[in-house]
């Protein structure tokens, strides 16, 4: 499934010029790596960030602290903030962004495990954030999330 998600959206990506980056905390890069298992992505992807701490997410991609503090680490602001980054230091037009919980411990009343929060950035535009909750174990909600983003942008492109 994510071979294929992967390849058709290399092929939109392609045929519109466009230029994709990643911002990963809780998935760790595994966005990243479906879209490479795709022969030939290197023309419409451009770089992977993995920023699981907050001081990466800072150092990287120039997410503010007072973002992280006022809305931690997952939220949709702070999913925002690493997509922008995640564009400002690439040659992309559109970047995706995760951050999220996803076990088995880390999880609140308010953000239990399994919450994690995606934006889409394209070029200019006001990035789109969603919030979704995921369940099973750690592999299972990474994976969830994988696949969950992937769709999402072929979607809207």
């Amino acid at each position: 499934m994510l071979r294929e998600l992967s390849k058709q959206i290399g092929l939109v990506l392609e045929k519109k010029g466009l230029i994709l980056t990643t911002a990963e905390s809780c998935t760790g890069g595994l966005v990243a790596a479906a879209i490479t298992e795709t022969p030939g992505s290197s023309i419409w992807f451009d770089r992977g960030f993995v920023t699981y701490s907050n001081q990466s997410k800072i150092s990287m991609l120039g997410v503010s602290p007072a973002t992280l503090q006022q809305h931690g680490a997952v939220s949709e602001a702070t999913a925002v903030a690493m997509a922008e980054g995640a564009q400002k230091h690439s040659n992309a037009h559109i970047a995706v962004a995760i951050t999220g919980i996803a076990g088995p411990e880390g999880g609140t009343d308010d953000k239990p495990v399994g919450t994690v929060c995606f934006a889409w950035a394209l070029e200019q535009q006001v990035p789109a954030t969603i919030t979704q909750c995921f369940l099973g174990n750690r592999q299972s909600i990474r994976q969830q999330a994988v696949v969950y983003v992937l769709q999402e942008l072929l979607a809207n492109l």
